[in-house]
Parts: C-alpha cells; structure tokens; sequence
C-alpha cells in the first residue's frame, strides 16, 4: 500500500500532534515564568530590595521625637524646652532607675549602694526599653557591681570605668532582647560604699 492508498482511520492523527506541541510550550512557557517570578522574589534578578532600618534614630535638639513618652504634665503647664546652641546637635534624653542597686563589692567585706540613671541621644524607644526590660538590667548591673573591687571605686578613673562597664553592660541586655542598644552614658545619682 502506498500513501495515496492509506484510509482515513490509518492514517497518522495531526490534531493529537499539535495539540501535544501546544501544551508542552505551555508547560515551558509556565515553568519559566516561574522561576523568572521566584528569581525576583529571592532577589536574585530585579536589584536588591533593602530592609527598613527600624533602628532608634539619632533625634536632634528641637525636632520632635516620634516616640516620646507623653506627658505627664498638663498641656499648657510649664515652660517650653529650650535647647542651647552649643555642644551636641543631638538632644538627650535620660532614664532615671527609681531604686538603687545594693550588691557585696568583689573580696570585701564592703557594700556599694548606687541610684543611677542613663542617657541616651536616640528617640524614645530605647527609654520605652530601658523600662521594659528593667528587671533584665537590673541583674547585670548588680553582677557588674558585684565584680567591681573596693578599691576601684574610691578613684575617679575606677569611677569612670564602672560608668563604662555600666553602659556597656545594659546595652547587652538590650541587644539581646530588641537588637539594639543605645545607652549612650550612665550616671551615678548617688553612690555610697559601707
């Protein structure tokens, strides 16, 4: 038999053919746009999309720090704050710990008794954090303290240092807990050694 002779029923089917070219190019055309849509989303194509700095931010002196605490006086009592033209172009903003810390000094028989307070040049997150986490702060401050010699303390230099150590230390707990610190000094409100 030859092609001409072929029936109707025997010869090859090229709707069947197409249609299988058809879905297959489908099929590639689907896979790629996936993986183009995967590619952009992973941001491997298309640049790099940057994440937001959520970091507490530097506020200077007369702008408005969009997390301040509110406050606790009356609107309208009270005299506006006025910044001077000199030092920092930053404002500061301090966090004053209500109870002091008492803790055994390091090989001694004697006792450190501290009220402190720290200051920070960012918005008012990291006071909000500072409060937060007081309890956290409250138990490195009093192992720093514990590690602190009698000796060092009766120095400005050893005074100084514990202020450092302080600050560093309460910026871990910070750290630790939201991701950033922000403690810029500690302060010793008062400080006796029995």
């Amino acid at each position: 038999m030859s092609k001409d002779e072929m029936t109707d029923e025997e010869k090859p089917s090229k709707k069947g053919g197409m249609i299988r070219k058809l879905l297959l190019g489908l099929a590639l055309i689907a896979v790629g746009a996936g993986g183009i849509f995967g590619a952009l989303q992973a941001g491997i194509i298309g640049g790099v999309h940057e994440k937001e700095d959520n970091t507490p931010k530097l506020i200077r002196k007369g702008e408005e720090d969009p997390y301040a605490s509110p406050s606790k006086d009356k609107e309208g009592e009270g005299a506006e704050v006025v910044h001077g033209d000199g030092g920092s172009k930053f404002r500061t903003a301090y966090f004053s710990f209500h109870d002091e810390f008492t803790s055994n000094l390091k090989q001694s028989d004697a006792l450190v008794q501290v009220s402190l307070a720290a200051s920070t040049r960012r918005d008012g997150r990291v006071l909000m954090w500072i409060g937060k986490h007081e309890l956290a702060i409250r138990s490195a401050v009093l192992a720093v303290l514990a590690d602190t010699s009698e000796e060092g303390l009766y120095t400005i230099e050893g005074k100084e240092r514990l202020q450092k150590r302080l600050a560093a230390e309460i910026n871990d707990v910070l750290k630790q807990q939201e991701g950033f610190g922000g403690v810029d000094s500690v302060y010793f409100r008062s400080l006796i050694i029995q």
